[in-house]
């Protein structure tokens, strides 16, 4: 696959790196690292990343990467493959997207690289993982070929993108460190040779993430060596979200009354359904759904029969910048998923002072684990989701208690501990060490 490559290393700054790649490479700007720092190079390998034309596709990955590349102590090249589809043209639906994704980008100071990939329907699964590391091969070898080469392959999401990266790591001689974010271990290992192949790449991984304890749990579940596991969660950017003027905020809406937020892709999953149906058992609250999705004609029919129609409203995609106005004005933030990873949607709504109603999905506890983060639903259900609510109602915990529940989950452990991660990988590999213990 000729790709025509002129990507630089995003953290590498000035003008031998722009020489080497014949483009700007300067990442985000960074702190000055301390001079016995060694910079790590990283190749991010991921379907889950951002692009022009879906620009909250795996906002998750590009997050923490942005906040690894602001310590000073990393450096990193995306390399974000791409279905591909013939035709550009918007009658294609969804697919079309994917044809219309440019074939390198830059998004906040990261340069990023979209090779494509074949997808083949109905094989598609159990194959997928193969067609990607046979097309992403010849790329991925070019940029390994470069000066400053990557040091190792930071993967996300164990399947497909696992599974090809670990391949892929083998045949270039690179560790490969994977993290795994939630239906990519909760669901997919259901099928038999998806499954095969997620245990053979977390053999053959330097190093397993879980973005919380419960994946931790059911990767070990798979066969996974515990000691090649660290638990790692979400962070959160405290600045970005955080309280603002409530009052004000509500009014510019034309809010009153108690609010409730849901936030996400409308598909089953996310279980917006079942907070419609609670909103129908109260008498007074308004529900505002941000997102956008195969689910909304159905959602919106939903609130129809269920008569709330009047006190829904659908927001579309709502960007980051906007979506703390939101928590803001929200009393609660409903979130009845039927399985979630570490969610970042909670993450930033406890940051705004916002308590979050969740169904018990694996990870919830994790995060609401306070009587001032909101409130677990004893069951998926619009009774149980209605029980929680007037809970918490009763309690009405201070805005600036859940604030500081969230104060706990900012970015910089986060950024501590995964470098350190890096660090023990290289180590154990120079010294040939079987892994990178914990």
């Amino acid at each position: 696959m000729k790709t025509g490559l002129a990507i630089g290393i995003a953290g590498d700054a000035g003008p031998s790196a722009k020489a080497r790649t014949g483009v700007a490479c300067r990442g985000p700007e960074v702190p000055p690292r301390a001079e016995s720092g060694r910079t790590i190079r990283l190749l991010v390998f991921t379907s889950l990343y951002p692009n022009a034309e879906q620009p909250r596709h795996g906002v998750f990955v590009e997050e923490r990467l942005r906040h690894l590349l602001a310590s000073g102590r990393i450096a990193a090249t995306v390399v974000a493959p791409v279905p591909w589809f013939p035709f550009r043209h918007r009658r294609f639906g969804a697919h079309a997207r994917f044809a219309r994704v440019p074939e390198r980008e830059r998004r906040h100071g990261i340069d990023i690289v979209h090779p494509r990939y074949p997808v083949i329907p109905k094989l598609g699964m159990n194959i997928a993982p193969a067609l990607m590391y046979r097309a992403l091969l010849p790329v991925v070898r070019e940029l390994a070929a470069r000066e400053p080469a990557f040091d190792l392959i930071d993967a996300h999401y164990f399947y497909p993108d696992g599974v090809a990266a670990v391949r892929l790591g083998l045949a270039l001689d690179k560790p490969v460190v994977v993290t795994a974010r939630g239906s990519d271990v909760n669901a997919i290992p259901r099928h038999r040779l998806p499954a095969r192949q997620i245990r053979w790449a977390a053999k053959h991984a330097a190093a397993i993430v879980t973005v919380s304890g419960a994946l931790k749990d059911r990767m070990e579940s798979l066969g996974a060596n515990p000691d090649r596991i660290v638990t790692l969660r979400n962070g959160v950017d405290l600045d970005r979200f955080r309280p603002l003027d409530r009052q004000a905020i509500r009014a510019g809406l034309g809010l009153a009354g108690p609010v409730w937020l849901a936030v996400g892709n409308l598909v089953e999953l996310k279980g917006v359904h079942v907070s419609l149906a609670a909103l129908a058992m109260t008498a007074d609250a308004t529900l505002l759904i941000a997102g956008e999705g195969p689910e909304e004609t159905r959602l919106r029919q939903l609130a129809a029969r269920l008569g709330v129609a009047a006190r829904v409203r659908f927001l579309g995609s709502v960007s980051r910048a906007e979506l703390g106005r939101y928590y803001n004005a929200a009393d609660a933030m409903l979130l009845a998923s039927s399985r979630e990873g570490m969610p970042n949607v909670v993450l930033e709504s406890l940051a705004c002072g916002t308590p979050v109603i969740a169904a018990p999905f694996e990870s919830a506890a994790e995060l609401i684990s306070a009587p001032e983060a909101g409130e677990i639903a004893e069951s998926r259900t619009p009774e149980a989701i209605m029980a929680a609510w007037q809970r918490l109602r009763l309690r009405q915990p201070e805005r600036a208690a859940t604030r500081r529940h969230a104060e706990r989950l900012g970015w910089p452990p986060v950024v501590e501990a995964q470098c350190a991660l890096y660090e023990r990988v290289l180590a154990a590999r120079a010294g040939n060490s079987p892994g990178a213990p914990r």
